[in-house]
């Protein structure tokens, strides 16, 4: 049995795309690049987003990223053909080598730390801060990656905490106009034990780290930063998100009011999965024992 290279109208399948030769990318599609190459795959409704203030037109967005499939800088992940119906949601798109040569050769490329582990996990991930970095841009707040910042120091992502080590899912920053605020965000996808202290990353394991590091502001002399730590816990079920709030209601020393939790949809290849999930930025966190906080404010 043979893949087809085309489907009934003659266009490209998520298996194969005819090669176009002499393909460069615009002004538009190397910020697509970038925003890639930073938070890491991102769908073609992400990148469309991204792009919006300056090119409304979506089916014209979504041709010129198929030209850059074709033209060897984008590539399907392929984990997505997993959902459901993979053909009918948007493609996720990451870089290919030629496209991390092309932002080399046009002095743009940049050491970007992007999730790593599973991949569904780093896509959801990715999917988090790539919202958060578009929504703040909207209304004027910058994003700052974690390598921006960790090159200041030179300092590593992971973080002592006594004898062990702190590794957040990702680490970045919001410049709210001279005023600043540093995150660290973990994403549970449902694999996580919930009460666990082993060697194994658990909540409470999680929520002890974070306590002592806040406590001992261990963040400040290891990042090198005078901002205050957000920890931002991402779940991707309400349910999920409530027995984490309880969890740290019942821990009642806990530095809590530096833990801010929100839902996001579970499952991948959904509608509402594709969504661009600007509530991130633009609606209020919820926290254990204090009133929900939005973090577009500085």
């Amino acid at each position: 049995m043979t893949t087809a290279t085309t489907d009934s109208l003659g266009r490209a399948t998520f298996h194969h795309i005819a090669p176009q030769a002499q393909v460069r990318p615009t002004e538009r599609e190397i910020r697509w690049l970038k925003h890639i190459e930073r938070h890491g795959p991102q769908s073609s409704h992400y990148l469309y987003e991204l792009t919006r203030d300056t090119h409304a037109c979506r089916d014209t967005a979504l041709r010129q990223m198929q030209k850059l499939r074709a033209g060897g800088y984008l590539l399907l992940p392929r984990q997505q053909r997993v959902t459901e119906r993979a053909e009918f949601n948007p493609y996720i798109y990451d870089l290919t080598r030629k496209a991390k040569d092309h932002l080399c050769d046009l002095g743009l490329d940049e050491p970007t730390m992007r999730p790593t582990g599973h991949w569904w996990h780093g896509y959801t991930v990715s999917c988090v801060t790539g919202a958060i970095d578009i929504a703040a841009a909207r209304q004027g707040t910058r994003y700052i990656p974690a390598h921006e910042i960790l090159t200041r120091t030179g300092a590593e992502l992971a973080m002592p905490v006594g004898r062990t080590k702190l590794i957040p899912d990702q680490f970045f920053a919001l410049d709210y106009g001279g005023c600043y605020r540093a995150f660290a965000l973990e994403v549970d996808r449902g694999t996580e034990p919930k009460t666990s202290l082993a060697r194994r990353k658990s909540w409470a394991r999680s929520i002890a780290q974070y306590d002592h590091a806040v406590r001992q502001q261990t963040y400040k002399t290891h990042y090198g930063l005078k901002a205050n730590l957000i920890v931002l816990w991402v779940f991707t079920s309400r349910s999920k998100e409530m027995r984490f709030l309880e969890l740290l209601r019942e821990r009642a020393q806990t530095t809590s009011p530096v833990f801010l939790t929100a839902s996001v949809p579970a499952s991948a290849g959904s509608r509402q999965t594709w969504a661009l999930w600007t509530h991130l930025f633009e609606q209020p966190w919820n926290r254990a024992d204090d009133p929900p906080v939005r973090i577009s404010r500085g």
